[in-house]
C-alpha cells in the first residue's frame, strides 16, 4: 500500500524494516476525486500529506480572486505549515487536479512516530526543508526569473504539465492571462522547431 512513501523515506534515511513498518501503523490513505479538496481555507491543518499519485493545486482567495501559489505532484509533500505548526486557520487551499492518492499522518502521530524512532525526526526535518527549499525557489523564480524561464523551468521540471493541469491554472501560478501563456508557449516551442 505505501510502497512508494517507503521507498521515498529510506532513500532520505536509512531505516529498518521493522522501522519502515510503522508507516503502515500512523499514516492514512485519502482518495480525492478530480476538484475535491484536500484542505480548505478556515480550516485547521492537523496533517501533512505525501502525494502518492496525482496533483494538488496550492491556492488562496484574495479579494475573491484565486492565487495559485503552487502546484506540487508525486513524491512531494503538501501541508500548511502555519495552520500545522501555530494550531491557526489556514488561509490555503489544496486541491486535487486530477484523481489523486495521498497519505496523511495526523499531528497526533506525526509526535508518535517520531517518540517509536528517532530516524523519524530526522527524515521530518529533512522533509521540512524540502518544502522551505520548494517556497524559496518559487520566490525568488517570481522575483527574479523572466516569465519565459519561469515557463520553461517549469515544463523541465513536469514536461507533462499540460496533459494533467489546465492551461487556466498554469497561467495563474505563472501570474498572467491564459491568453499570454499560449502566446509565451507558442513562442518558445517555435524557437524549438527552428
Amino acid at each position: 500500500m505505501y510502497d512508494r512513501l517507503k521507498i521515498f523515506c529510506k532513500a532520505i534515511v536509512p531505516l529498518s524494516e521493522e522501522e519502515l513498518n510503522l508507516i503502515d501503523q500512523y499514516f492514512e490513505v485519502k482518495d480525492l476525486k478530480k476538484k475535491e479538496f484536500l484542505l480548505q481555507d478556515g480550516r485547521i491543518c492537523d496533517f501533512i500529506g505525501f502525494i502518492n499519485n496525482g496533483t494538488i493545486r496550492h491556492f488562496h482567495v484574495k479579494d475573491g480572486i484565486e492565487k495559485t501559489c503552487d502546484i506540487s505532484f508525486e513524491n512531494s509533500w503538501v501541508t500548511d505549515f502555519q495552520s500545522f505548526t501555530h494550531n491557526s486557520l489556514c488561509i490555503m487551499n489544496l486541491q486535487a487536479m486530477e484523481d489523486t492518492t495521498v497519505f496523511i499522518i495526523r499531528k497526533e502521530n506525526l509526535h508518535k512516530i517520531y517518540s517509536d524512532c528517532h530516524a523519524y525526526e530526522t527524515f521530518g526535518r529533512l522533509m521540512a526543508e524540502q518544502v522551505a527549499q520548494r517556497a524559496t525557489e518559487i520566490a525568488m523564480s517570481l522575483s527574479s526569473d523572466k516569465l519565459e524561464e519561469r515557463f520553461q523551468n517549469l515544463i523541465k521540471k513536469q514536461p507533462d504539465l499540460f496533459q494533467r493541469i489546465p492551461q487556466k491554472y498554469i497561467a495563474n501560478f505563472l501570474g498572467i492571462s491564459p491568453e499570454s501563456l499560449s502566446r509565451i508557449r507558442r513562442r518558445i516551442f517555435d524557437k524549438l522547431k527552428s
